[in-house]
Order: structure tokens, then sequence, then C-alpha cells
């Protein structure tokens, strides 16, 4: 997890880089939870603020 400190230095270009990544790690994260091959449940909490602190930081970055 990241925080909004770290961010909010990326350029717009690599805040969009990271929240595509960071999204497919959600979407991968989801497909797990269905099969139950997920360990760790509390990963999806934390990916989703991770996606919500590199949109906040986009919103400020334009």
């Amino acid at each position: 997890m990241k925080k909004y400190a770290e961010i909010s230095k990326f350029t717009s270009s690599e805040i969009t880089k990271e929240l595509a990544e960071v999204r497919l790690k959600l979407r991968e994260f989801r497909v797990g939870m269905a099969g139950s091959r997920v360990k760790n449940v509390k990963e999806g909490r934390v990916l989703r603020k991770t996606i919500a602190r590199l949109l906040t930081a986009r919103k400020g970055a334009n």
C-alpha cells in the first residue's frame, strides 16, 4: 500500500500506469475470491484504497 505522499510525487503518466496495474490486481483478486483461492481477504480493501489515492493524486495533478 502506497501512501499519498509517495503517490503525489508521481507524474500523471506514472499515475495512469500504476492505476491500470492496481485495477488489474483488484480484478484478479475478485476472481480469486470467487474461486476460493485467496488467503489474504484484506487485500481487496487495500487495493481499493490505493485506487482511491491514485485517483485523488491524478485529480490534483491536472
